[in-house]
């Protein structure tokens, strides 16, 4: 009974060594394509579908045309048969099969190749697709630089993305300032009980006596909180310069939702201006991201010195004022004057901030020359994302 036994362990151990090395052979299947399918072998059921999913997205790489194969494992120059090409599948089939075969992080990084490398463009002009797809930063942008193009049908449905991103992106944004913005602390006690104003020390002192030596702890029966005192703010003015040409669209975004979070703090007057080589003072709009993000027309020259010089005019206390210019500093206009006009803010008492980037990865690109010239006049200059730029701000403002 014993050798049987030790059979029957050895078998199941050999068995499930053989289901787990089965399993890591099908996911390098998947990794290298079926041009390896001789030496790994075939796929399950599963996995052959994610492989067609993969196929219909990815086959349309340039790189595997130019060295004479498709994913498929076929030649380019060779049959193709009808069961497996990309055209018998539809952007809204392929949509579906992803969301059922593939974890969120995939079915994100899926949609964004779609959108942004292959340029799908059903993706962004048929209803049906836009009401499938999963809303997410990249397929805002999409939308964004796409919006003029689409029928007000596809732009109605187009519309949801754009809430629902936004959405999200106020929310958290709006967490920050409340916390960047909230009075400072004091030694008072307080009977609001909140995470970021516990006070340890006086909570250590006033349960001492529920000291536990053979646990060697205090029990806690009566935290204690701080109190926070609300100053009252001196009015300042926040003035949002935002080029709309089309490297900086996630800055557009991250300043439109900025702003609004921004918009309804005591003490201070934030606009928010666009521009390529037009000026359009969208701060009527500052308080509905959504619709402001709807309003904005992507590309275009650009013209920065008209813009300082735009933003420059609305200035009431040039001591109390911020204006932040987010651009790439391209400068299609007269670069000189555009210095000129930096120099003039800087010298009046104006926080100048220069930001080649406003969004949550902060990795510009940018012309470096003109970027050097501004910090030279007097501009702090560099990028930032969002939650910093409120950080900024709040310093400014004295909280």
């Amino acid at each position: 009974m014993g050798d049987q036994h030790n059979g029957a362990q050895q078998n199941s151990a050999q068995n499930d060594s053989a289901q787990q090395g089965g399993a890591d052979l099908e996911r390098w299947r998947l990794v290298l394509g079926p041009a390896a399918e001789n030496c790994l072998g075939g796929l399950g059921e599963s996995n052959a579908a994610r492989d067609a999913a993969l196929d219909w997205l990815y086959s349309r790489d340039d790189d595997l045309g130019k060295r004479g194969v498709r994913r498929g494992g076929a030649r380019s120059d060779g049959p193709r048969g009808a069961d497996d090409s990309p055209s018998q599948l539809t952007t809204v089939d392929w949509l579906d099969g992803i969301h059922r075969l593939f974890p969120k992080e995939t079915i994100e990084r899926l949609e964004r190749d779609a959108v942004e490398r292959y340029e799908i463009h059903d993706v962004l002009t048929n209803p049906d697709v836009l009401e499938r797809i999963e809303p997410s930063p990249s397929l805002l942008k999409a939308v964004l630089r796409t919006k003029h193009l689409m029928n007000p049908q596809v732009l109605a449905a187009a519309r949801r993305i754009v809430e629902e991103v936004v959405e999200r992106l106020v929310e958290k944004l709006s967490v920050q300032v409340r916390t960047v913005f909230t009075g400072s602390r004091t030694r008072k006690p307080s009977w609001h009980r909140r995470s970021r104003d516990f006070d340890l020390k006086r909570t250590l002192r006033a349960n001492l006596k529920h000291y536990q030596p053979e646990d060697r702890r205090v029990a806690i029966e009566r935290p204690q909180f701080h109190s926070r005192t609300s100053k009252r703010l001196e009015q300042w003015q926040l003035v949002l310069l935002v080029d709309q040409s089309g490297s900086m669209t996630g800055s557009v975004i991250h300043s439109a939702v900025t702003a609004a979070c921004l918009h309804a703090l005591p003490g201070l007057k934030t606009h928010l201006i666009a521009f390529d080589t037009a000026v359009v003072d969208m701060t009527s709009d500052v308080d509905d991201p959504v619709e402001l993000l709807m309003k904005v027309q992507l590309g275009g020259g650009t013209d920065i010195a008209r813009a300082v010089e735009y933003g420059a005019g609305l200035i009431e206390n040039p001591r109390r004022s911020i204006v932040a210019l987010i651009s790439d500093f391209y400068e299609g206009g007269s670069e000189a004057r555009l210095v000129h006009l930096v120099k003039q803010l800087c010298e009046q008492g104006t926080q100048v901030l220069g930001l080649a980037a406003l969004d949550e990865d902060a990795n510009p690109i940018y012309d470096h020359n003109m970027a050097a010239r501004l910090a030279n006049v007097g501009a702090h200059v560099g990028a930032m994302t969002p939650s910093h730029l409120v950080e900024f701000v709040a310093e400014r403002l004295g909280t």
